[in-house]
């Protein structure tokens, strides 16, 4: 019978000692979640204003029903002209792209082919530039991979 309560009793301290772990998992964001490494990465198609708008219909078909088409952020979704995502590196939001996260319900976009990825990233980071964003319908873009 001792067994049994010190047991339950080792359980219930493991638990508590955990939950605190696991709820802060859950509350930071991906970009958080990213290695060092991925911030070295540099976006080939920085600058390219065609990469851009090209990202922007990519964004608009994948990204936009959680993130909004405004990119403020629907429900839990970061709102993607945040100060978070303006100062994270091209190559961290690329790494959360391939990777999405688990603990915040981000699905990763590894299917699409890393030129449509960095295209995403370079109308995300045009979206917290001096730059305004491209305006106007974005379905007549044609981007990387178009078939």
């Amino acid at each position: 019978m001792m067994t049994g309560i010190a047991g339950t009793l080792g359980l219930v301290v493991l638990a508590v000692l955990i939950m605190p772990l696991a709820h802060s998992r859950t509350k930071a964001s991906p970009i958080q979640h990213a290695p060092a490494a991925a911030s070295q990465q540099p976006n080939p198609y920085e600058g390219d204003q065609q990469a851009r708008q090209a990202g922007a219909k990519l964004y608009q078909r994948e990204c936009a029903a959680c993130h909004g088409a405004d990119a403020r952020g629907l429900g839990k979704s970061l709102p993607l002209a945040s100060p978070e995502v303006r100062q994270a590196a091209p190559g961290t939001l690329f790494w959360v792209l391939r990777n999405g996260s688990i603990y915040r319900g981000m699905p990763s976009f590894s299917h699409l082919p890393d030129e449509q990825r960095w295209q995403i990233v370079t109308y995300v980071k045009s979206l917290n530039s001096s730059q305004k964003p491209p305006e106007g319908n974005s379905q007549n873009l044609s981007f990387s991979g178009d078939p």
